[in-house]
């Protein structure tokens, strides 16, 4: 996701700074103290892990990234409603949103 992410010292040490300035890499963190920055990522994780990571097994990495990818694609963005967007599903949100954009570029 392409959001701040955590300021874990992990993700902010000295190594992780030099490295990705040697190699290019524009890394996006939140500021110290503002919790809202990740909201939304940590939201998805937490859905993600809840609802279907940790109730599974997974027998290979690859399996579980294929099936994690799957889970992705129908559950959460076709079938899952989201508060934050009126209770309809992001694929369905966004084919409103074109449809009323497309109408608004007719009307004009």
């Amino acid at each position: 996701m392409r959001l701040n992410s955590d300021r874990g010292t992990q993700y902010a040490s000295a190594q992780i700074t030099a490295f990705a300035a040697e190699n290019g890499i524009t890394r996006s963190m939140g500021l110290t103290g503002i919790c809202w920055d990740n909201a939304m990522a940590e939201s998805f994780f937490a859905t993600l892990k809840t609802e279907f990571y940790y109730r599974r097994v997974w027998p290979t990495r690859d399996r579980a990234t294929r099936e994690v990818g799957a889970w992705i694609e129908d559950r959460y963005n076709r079938r899952r409603r989201h508060s934050s967007i009126g209770q309809v599903s992001p694929v369905d949100f966004e084919l409103q949103y074109s449809s009323e954009t497309a109408e608004v570029q007719l009307a004009a």
